[in-house]
């Protein structure tokens, strides 16, 4: 038992007394909101006080334990943020390669400790700038790429070797990383020295985000190939970054976001077992996942350590891992970009600045705040500053870092957790009966549960019964001007004739050749990306790979949307 039974019954006591003076005082002069509205913005309901009582079950050892150590709710290394602070790395990403490249060189100088890719939308969907499909669009969310040549300006005066890099890609993610050890090698660095993540999960964009390209089950198998890849010969490398920051941007509640998630990984971890013949302490080290921290202070660190002890109790129990290392869930968290309003846009700071906060009390290895300006436009130098200077006042001014996982013990944040935990594994085992994940969203389960929860949500903010500072409450006309950052349309021609330059100077009978390699690689069932990486090497573009995969595996139509 976590408190001794007279220390239980003294406190009933103490509370009888304490709920009868809250009677007389609620009958003169009520409460703010009915009992109702007092909930989280995911819709937990929060009682007015938590008590011993409200963690009466808990067991230290068994559930909360010490940092570094199973269930691991506590974080995953032994000293916290006094060993290491979590990796800066701020998501950037706009124009062309050499845009995104100078970006990346001022993030650098001022103290990010990682990098974070954007790319365009042709790019996220496996289209070239030249194609139809793409116009009007290079550059205008994300860089553009097209093949190893933008590339190799993407990384040019980066230590590939010392900073770990991420890349948000998922359909095109194989020829996206391929061009990442491409460059490598052409530098001399050995794919066993480089680190970072792809992004590379595709069952969170039939779920929520939706850049498409091939039907689910094909899908996976590309994941599984750069899993068992990566296991091989790039150690160091997270394969997939398993998202629920995009499950959450849709509508999500918190539970959902964490149960879909983690069943998410789930699903890849069983893939790889069976396709792949793994031991799934072979890679589940690199596995890594991506949360959204929410405006919900208590509820997002609640939802992180939940995260943390779902996972542990999930690798060791139900995929009978041994190493320790593959019971950790590492994990990147955004601030939310639904909770930015473009009424007021400075408060934006403030909003990311809490959510920034909660990231951190809940755990996190790695953080990107968003600017606020991000509602409006591609941000600026000056605000990506103040974003990332705010994690730099967390971590260097507040004192949250002094001492690991500093709420626990709360009765509040540990009932909490434990109730995000539970409703969380319903989810999880709702799935299972049905199948899995795949078969779950073939179902429309998942994205019928966060559409209902994204309607509910909006109702409650047209009603008043939660409130967005400027939007509902507080709003005023005046409007504060900021500065944006707009893509000139010349850079969409420029990235045109930069692409048909390439398109002429390369071997073409040797492309046609690494492609056919590549198309009969998919057909045999075979890893796709050592022929990925020979591809690239001979200037094959996103397009041409990805065109590859549409012919053999067929395109995707969600039936949501057609």
């Amino acid at each position: 038992m976590y408190f001794a039974k007279d220390v239980l019954e003294k406190s009933s006591e103490m509370r009888k007394k304490w709920e009868d003076e809250v009677r007389r005082i609620v009958a003169k002069a009520p409460d703010q909101k009915p009992a109702n509205l007092w909930t989280t913005v995911s819709d937990l309901p929060i009682r007015r006080l938590y008590t011993p009582e409200d963690i009466e079950d808990l067991d230290f050892e068994r559930d909360i334990g010490y940092p570094g150590q199973f269930p691991f709710l506590r974080g995953n290394q032994a000293t916290g943020y006094r060993g290491k602070y979590w990796t800066f790395r701020m998501f950037s990403g706009m124009g062309s390669a050499r845009d995104t490249n100078q970006r990346w060189h001022m993030l650098l100088r001022e103290g990010n400790a990682g990098l974070s890719t954007a790319f365009d939308f042709p790019t996220l969907m496996g289209y070239d700038t030249d194609s139809p499909k793409a116009r009007g669009e290079c550059g205008k969310c994300g860089v553009a790429i097209d093949t190893l040549e933008d590339f190799l300006v993407l990384v040019d005066g980066i230590p590939m070797d010392k900073v770990t890099t991420s890349m948000t890609i998922n359909p095109p993610a194989t020829a996206l990383w391929a061009m990442y050890c491409a460059a490598a090698q052409i530098r001399g660095i050995p794919l066993d020295k480089i680190g970072g993540t792809i992004q590379n999960d595709m069952l969170k964009e039939f779920i929520a985000q939706k850049t498409l390209m091939c039907p689910p089950e094909p899908s996976v198998k590309l994941i599984s190939d750069t899993v068992e890849f990566g296991a091989r010969y790039v150690p160091k490398w997270n394969t997939i970054s398993i998202s629920g920051y995009h499950i959450r941007e849709a509508g999500s509640t918190a539970v959902q976001e964490l149960a879909f998630t983690l069943r998410d990984g789930m699903e890849y971890v069983e893939d790889v077992m069976r396709r792949k013949g793994l031991d799934v302490d072979s890679f589940a080290p690199r596995l890594s996942f991506f949360f959204n921290s929410h405006i919900d202070f208590f509820e997002e660190i609640a939802k992180l350590r939940a995260a943390r002890r779902i996972w542990a109790k999930a690798m060791r129990d139900r995929y009978h891992a041994k190493d320790p290392r593959s019971w950790w869930m590492r994990f990147h968290t955004q601030t939310a970009g639904c909770s930015l309003t473009a009424q007021q846009p400075y408060n934006n700071v403030i909003r990311t600045a809490y959510e920034g906060l909660a990231a951190v009390l809940g755990g996190t290895q790695s953080l990107h705040t968003n600017s606020l300006d991000e509602v409006l436009c591609l941000p600026s130098d000056h605000a990506v500053q103040i974003a990332l200077r705010t994690q730099q006042i967390i971590a260097e001014e507040t004192g949250v870092t002094s001492t690991i996982d500093p709420l626990a013990g709360s009765y509040f944040v540990e009932a909490l957790t434990n109730e995000m935990e539970e409703k969380a594994w319903d989810y999880i085992h709702k799935i299972d009966e049905m199948g899995g994940m795949i078969a779950a969203i073939e179902k429309g389960f998942p994205q019928l549960e966060i559409s209902d929860a994204a309607y509910k949500y909006q109702r409650q903010i047209d009603a008043n019964e939660k409130i967005m500072i400027g939007v509902n409450k507080y709003v005023s006309e005046d409007v504060t001007p900021i500065p944006f950052l707009e893509i000139d349309d010349k850079v969409e021609t420029e990235q045109i004739e930069r692409l048909k330059a390439v398109k002429r100077k390369r071997d073409n009978k040797a492309v046609k050749k690494r492609l056919d390699d590549l198309k009969n690689a998919c057909k045999k069932g075979e890893n796709v990306m050592p022929y990925c990486i020979e591809a690239v090497k001979e200037l094959a573009s996103v397009q041409e790979i990805c065109d590859v995969y549409r012919e053999v595996y067929g395109e995707y139509r969600d039936p949501g949307l057609y």
